[in-house]
Formats: C-alpha cells, sequence, structure tokens
C-alpha cells in the first residue's frame, strides 16, 4: 500500500511552493505539445497524462491558497496574488487549445471508453466549448483577459472582506455584558476589565445572540453588514466581466453559463424552484416573526423589531418555548470530545475509522487523521475548527489530492481540509461548540467524506470533482441532519466538566427545537438564492434595487436602509457559487430524502448505509447526481421530503 503524498503545509515552504507552481506550468506546457505529436491518440496516451498534469499543479498550487485562507499575512497574500495571473492566464491558454479540443472529440468516438472514461471525456469537451476553444482568435483573446480580471477581483473581493473583519473592535464596559455566557465573556475580556467584540463569528454571534445594550448591538450589525465598501465598486465590475464573458461564449446572460454545468436545465427553473419554496414558506414565517414580536412585547420591549433584534429576542423564545438555550448545551459539546463522536458514529454507521497522525502542519490547533475502512486506507484529513487572527471567516471543505491511479500505477490517496471557526480554546477554557456548530462540522464532513472515499481512479470525476453543482451538497446536507438525533448525540454529548451525558429531556428539547423559526431560515435563503440568480441574468443591473425587490417578494425582515450585506456575499463574489447559491435548497430536496430512508429504516441500517457509502460517496462524478440517486434508492427523489424536514406543511 503506497503511502499518502506528504508536503509542508507551512509559510516556510511558500517560496519552493510557488518555484513549483511555475516549473509545473511551463513544463505542462511542454507537455500539451508532446502529447499533440502523437499519431494515434487514445485515452490512456492522451486524456489520463492530460489529468495527471492538472492534479500535479493542483497539488503545488492548493497549499498556498489554503494557506493564505488559514494563515493569511503579507507573504501568503503576496505570493498568491503574484501567482493568480499566471494559474489563470494558464488554465484559460489550455481550455481554448484548438487542437487539445479536436483530439477529445476523436478520443469520444472511441467505442470501447467505459462509461467512467466516456463521462471524463465529454466533460473535458464541454469545459473546452466553455472555455471558448471555438471563439476566433481575438475574442480568445479578451476572454484569456476577462478570466485573469476575474480571478484578480475574486480575490481582492475576499481579501477586503477580510482585512475588514479583522479590523474592527468594539470595546464595551461590563454594564454591556450583563447576561452574556461566561465562556464568551472570557473570550472578550481584555486585561483593563473592558470587553472587546469583533466581526469574527464566535465574537458577532455571542453579542448578537445575547448583548443587553440595544444600541451597541445595532451599532456592531451595522459594521457588519457594512464591512468592505470598497467591494460595492468590485461588484459592479465583477458582473460586467462575468456577463461579457458569457455572450462571448453564446449564452444570453452569465446565469446560463453557470447552469451549463449544473442539473438545473435554465435560470427560470430555478427561478420557479425557489419561488414555489418562498410561496409555500412565508405565511408561515410571517406568523414565526409575529409571535416572535409578541413574545418581545411581553417582555417589556417597545417599538418595532429591527434585523438587531432578532437574535436577541430569538434566543430568548426558544428557550422560553422548549427551554434550549445554546449555553445549555455547550458544556456537552467540547471540540475534542465532539469530534471524536463524529468519528465514533462514522465509525458505527460505515465502519469508517480515524487514526490521529503526527505531520507538519500550519498552526498547532490543526489535527491531522488518515482514514480507513475495511481491507484499505481511504485517504487523510486535516482539521483545522477554532477561530484565530489572520483566519477567513465561515466553514468549509477544501481537496488537496484526489483518488486516482498516477502514471506509474500507483494508487494516488486524497487530501482533504475542513476548516472552521469554532470559539477558540481560552485561558484555560476548552473550546465549547454550540450546536449550530456541531451541525457545521457535521456538514463539512459531509463534504470530506464525498472527497476521501471515492474509489473512481480518474481525477476528472474522482470524489467532488465532477459532481453538477447543484447537487454538491447533497452529501454535506445529508450527514448535518445526523446531529439531531438522539442515537448520534449519545455518542458524543457529554458534560467536560462532570462526564455526564447529555440528559434525555434536553435531547428531546432540541429535536422539538429543530425548526424552530425555520421558514423564516428558509425565505432568508431564498432571498439569497432569488437575488444571485437575478443579478446573474441580466445587464447592466441595479444590485441594490434588486436585492431590495426580492426582499419586498420574499422577506419577512426588513432589513435597515443602510444595509449592504452585498459586500460581503463571498459565496458568490468570491466563491464558488455565482448564479448556483440556489444549489443549497436543490440539494436539500436530495439530502431530505436520503435522511428520511435512513430514519424510517433504523439509522445503522447496515444495506441501507452500504448502499449510500457505494452509490453516492465512493461513485463520486463518474456518473450524474441523479442516476447516482436512482441507484442509491431505485427511483427518483421526493420534494416532499424538504417541506418535511423542515416542518413547513405544503399550502
Amino acid at each position: 500500500m503506497e503511502e499518502i503524498n506528504q508536503f509542508t503545509l507551512t509559510e516556510e515552504g511558500l517560496e519552493e511552493q510557488k518555484r513549483l507552481v511555475l516549473q509545473t506550468i511551463e513544463r505542462n506546457r511542454e507537455e500539451v505539445q508532446k502529447l499533440l505529436q502523437q499519431e494515434e491518440k487514445n485515452y490512456d496516451n492522451f486524456v489520463r497524462p492530460l489529468q495527471l498534469m492538472e492534479e500535479e499543479l493542483g497539488f503545488y498550487f492548493t497549499p498556498i491558497e489554503h494557506l493564505n485562507y488559514v494563515k493569511n499575512s503579507e507573504k501568503t497574500e503576496a505570493i498568491y496574488n503574484s501567482l493568480l495571473p499566471e494559474v489563470s492566464r494558464y488554465y484559460t491558454e489550455l481550455g481554448q487549445n484548438g487542437e487539445l479540443y479536436k483530439a477529445l472529440k476523436e478520443v469520444d468516438r472511441d467505442p470501447s471508453l467505459t462509461p467512467e472514461r466516456k463521462k471524463v471525456v465529454a466533460d473535458l469537451i464541454r469545459d473546452f466549448e466553455l472555455s471558448g476553444v471555438l471563439l476566433p482568435e481575438a475574442e480568445k483573446e479578451r476572454l484569456k483577459e476577462i478570466n485573469i480580471s476575474l480571478s484578480e477581483l475574486s480575490s481582492t473581493f475576499a481579501q477586503n472582506l477580510l482585512k475588514a473583519t479583522e479590523s474592527y473592535e468594539l470595546i464595551l464596559e461590563e454594564g454591556d455584558v450583563e447576561g452574556l455566557p461566561e465562556e464568551d465573556r472570557e473570550a472578550a475580556r481584555r486585561e483593563d476589565g473592558k470587553y472587546r467584540f469583533t466581526l469574527k463569528e464566535p465574537s458577532y454571534i455571542a453579542y448578537m445572540g445575547y448583548g443587553p445594550n440595544r444600541e451597541k448591538r445595532e451599532e456592531l450589525y451595522r459594521a457588519y453588514v457594512t464591512r468592505a465598501p470598497e467591494n460595492g465598486k468590485l461588484i459592479e465590475e465583477i458582473l460586467k466581466l462575468r456577463h461579457e464573458k458569457a455572450q462571448l461564449l453564446g449564452f444570453a446572460n452569465y446565469a446560463q453559463l453557470s447552469l451549463a454545468t449544473k442539473m438545473a436545465t435554465s435560470p427560470q427553473e430555478v427561478l420557479t424552484f425557489l419561488e414555489e419554496l418562498a410561496a409555500q414558506s412565508k405565511e408561515m414565517a410571517e406568523e414565526e416573526l409575529r409571535r416572535l414580536e409578541e413574545f418581545a412585547v411581553s417582555q417589556g420591549f417597545q417599538g418595532r423589531l429591527e434585523a438587531y433584534d432578532i437574535s436577541y429576542w430569538s434566543h430568548k423564545l426558544k428557550e422560553e418555548l422548549y427551554g434550549v438555550d445554546d449555553e445549555i448545551y455547550r458544556p456537552y459539546f467540547e471540540k475534542e470530545r465532539t469530534v471524536e463522536g463524529l468519528f465514533a458514529f462514522l465509525n458505527r454507521l460505515f465502519k469508517l475509522e480515524f487514526e490521529r497522525i503526527d505531520t507538519p502542519v500550519w498552526d498547532e490547533r490543526v489535527s491531522c487523521y488518515e482514514l480507513r475502512l475495511p481491507h484499505r486506507l481511504v485517504g487523510r484529513l486535516y482539521l483545522d475548527l477554532e477561530a484565530r487572527e489572520g483566519k477567513r471567516g465561515g466553514a468549509w471543505m477544501d481537496e488537496w489530492v484526489s483518488h486516482h491511479i498516477d502514471e506509474k500505477g500507483r494508487r494516488i490517496y486524497p487530501i482533504a481540509f475542513i476548516v472552521a471557526n469554532f470559539p477558540p480554546a481560552t485561558g484555560g477554557h476548552p473550546s465549547l461548540l454550540r450546536h449550530s456548530d456541531v451541525v457545521t462540522l457535521f456538514h463539512e464532513m459531509g463534504h470530506a467524506l464525498h472527497h476521501l472515499l471515492s474509489t473512481v481512479t480518474e481525477p476528472a470525476v474522482s470524489g467532488i470533482a465532477g459532481v453538477e453543482w447543484d447537487a454538491v451538497e447533497f452529501p454535506s446536507q445529508f450527514l448535518e441532519n445526523f446531529a439531531y438525533e438522539g442515537e448520534v448525540l449519545r455518542e458524543f454529548a457529554i458534560h467536560h466538566q462532570n462526564g455526564e451525558p447529555l440528559p434525555e429531556e434536553l435531547i428531546e428539547k432540541l429535536r422539538a427545537a429543530k425548526n424552530f423559526q425555520s421558514a423564516m431560515a428558509m425565505v432568508r435563503q431564498l432571498e439569497f438564492g432569488l437575488f444571485d440568480m437575478k443579478i446573474h441574468m441580466g445587464y447592466p443591473v441595479d444590485v441594490q434595487e434588486v436585492l431590495d425587490q426580492v426582499r419586498r417578494e420574499v422577506a419577512v425582515i426588513q432589513p435597515p436602509p443602510y444595509n449592504r450585506f452585498q459586500w460581503s456575499f463571498g459565496h458568490i463574489f468570491a466563491g464558488g457559487y455565482s448564479a448556483g447559491y440556489y444549489s443549497y435548497k436543490w440539494a436539500e430536496v436530495l439530502s431530505a430524502d436520503a435522511f428520511f430512508t435512513f430514519v424510517d429504516n433504523g439509522i445503522y441500517n447496515e444495506e441501507i448505509a452500504e448502499s449510500y457509502l457505494q452509490e453516492i460517496l465512493c461513485r463520486g462524478g463518474s456518473r450524474s447526481a441523479m442516476e447516482n440517486f436512482k441507484a442509491f434508492l431505485g427511483r427518483a427523489p421526493d420534494s416532499e421530503a424538504l417541506l418535511k424536514l423542515c416542518g413547513i406543511k405544503r399550502r
């Protein structure tokens, strides 16, 4: 059994990494010419080498991109930004190489191609066409310029957001933090006795949920929703260039271009899907808000609830209705114990084993594991879960190496990262998670398993590669649902001080409260998805007007006029979700249906678990997502499962 690839993921290795990226780009250019000179081209001597070249480049470039996000510094930023134009130029040149495209079309005619290889070739041909391979030379050059500019603009957007988040602080007096959980007070306490709150998620969430001073909550909220105003200009330029790119490639708008690689077939299909969900959810969301307003008034609140009041009063109402408060649960979700519990659950579900290993990491709080199934090594997983300075907000999974067979016939094992921003351990206090953090951990682990458990040997369709973007959230959403199941929580919900298990009463309350304000949460996600799709359906576009219009149609909480949420919408302006944010809800239909199959037949049903493992996780992108789903359950997904999961009754 071959060893998993190892590489030092530290800032000290960045200069060497940069040299290897540039060297690999030049070598790949030479190799492409050699491949084209072959008289008889087939899958083995042409398509596989192309894939392996891209895998090698990703192996060297991914750590640089990763470190820029998790350990941002002037050095990581400078090296990453210097490479972006080179990498973008290389991929655009590759995608516009007409000789490569012609050769792929020839290979595609080979009747002996397996279905897996057939999909690799079909995906490559599609991607070449979307890269402008059929365009006249002048338009190819323009497309190349656009791609380079878009990569730079997206990077700048993300860096502006990170810097704005890092630079803000709100200093408060003792009286302003009364009622905050002790762990959050300790995390915010300064040596002079005052308290420091920031826009980083654990700090921001803590004060918005428990901060008693309404004026200070608004001050913090205003700073949060007006971060990085310079991103406003970037958004205009990004949308302009995306529209131009789409039209160069023969699409009416960028939304159509985006959907060319997704399950949904048209922007209108997406709008209909989202609008129907909104129609089913808004009445219930309005009722949830009305209930919240009545509760706040009963507690002495006067006036109108604003956006910066919602989290505060929702916490209080949730506790009133269900006896559920994050702070009651946090002592039972110590980070290390929770991670071990997740591992134990996955072992029981899939017979998956996790072994912690000692290897160089970028921060002392990062841990690394090797994963095994019976009879085979699976891959390697890095966990970086606590918030810290220089780390991008949010949570995500990123892949470094794909499962595949290399040019020497050796099995290469996959590697993945899970990154989050959970409350950090401070001053002798361990990292204690909110239940929402536990859900996030399960979610990202679902992505990681989708990547790591692949048995596909072609890197272009291994793991999440080749999976339609609006299906890629399926395994992550599927797994997060188990974070509410008593059978699972009993694996790890243990009080970190006295060792007592989470009482059954609290488990039942957590489950009962699962869909608390679920319709309000639904319409908020639909707001994001509709906004994203609509701003990409034409140009020029008044971004603020579109957002305001969408809010008038589906939102039940109208934010203050100064709210500029779009300036920090990194998912679509600095990530991969442009004209694709709807994917969260689209994939949730698949995930809800799969989840109820497990629950209705016993969570630890070996036959169902094995089918899910083999037909969904191991298959990756080697078949369409719909084929995978039908192979798993023998039928198409049932859309009613999503409304059932959220506790929303169809009207």
